[in-house]
């Protein structure tokens, strides 16, 4: 696992020993930084189910601000903590270690509003999703602010969320990538 581009390519990343993490893999990074082109730059990046951080350090290499990890397991926080140490990023990175619902429940906690928020939840944690598409709260997101959702490419997620429409689904082998955006009518309420 490596940085793909910005600041910090070719910077190698570490990765998870055995298979209790699912590490965005790079095809499926350069895509998500490829849909959000210039959205990056010089924003707040909120990384939801963090892992190791490789889909955070990404933005921050391509010039986001900031980015908010957000991840429980203790196994992934270390090398997350690694990751961005090794990369010298500790000073534009907040990690909080919790549950995803925990972490939207907690204003104070927030680097907001965040104009990118990427969520890969466990694929096979339905229920994850289902709390954390329901989750968002007031103040969040920007009023320009891009949702992507990485998901296994069987599962269907709505075409609406309760803040946001979906803006298009990407196919990348076993994965898919939803894009969502603000719909008009949530734009003043997030």
């Amino acid at each position: 696992m490596r940085v793909i581009a910005g600041s910090h390519r070719g910077r190698r990343l570490s990765g998870p020993k055995g298979t209790s993490l699912r590490p965005t893999s790079d095809k499926v990074r350069q895509a998500i930084f490829s849909i959000l082109g210039t959205q990056v730059s010089g924003g707040r990046f909120l990384d939801l189910y963090a892992g190791t951080g490789a889909v955070g350090i990404e933005a921050l290499s391509r010039g986001a601000s900031s980015v908010t990890f957000v991840e429980s397991d203790p196994k992934a926080v270390k090398l997350l903590q690694k990751n961005l140490h090794s990369c010298q990023l500790l000073d534009r990175a907040q990690v909080h270690v919790g549950q995803t619902a925990s972490f939207l429940d907690q204003k104070d906690c927030w680097d907001s509003p965040y104009d990118v928020l990427f969520a890969d939840p466990p694929y096979a944690a339905l229920d994850e999703l289902e709390i954390m598409i329901h989750s968002w709260r007031p103040g969040l997101l920007s009023d320009r602010a891009t949702i992507i959702i990485e998901q296994d490419s069987r599962t269907e997620l709505p075409a609406s969320l309760d803040h946001a429409t979906l803006v298009r689904r990407y196919v990348y082998g076993d994965t898919a990538l939803y894009l969502y955006g603000l719909s008009t009518s949530h734009k003043t309420a997030i």
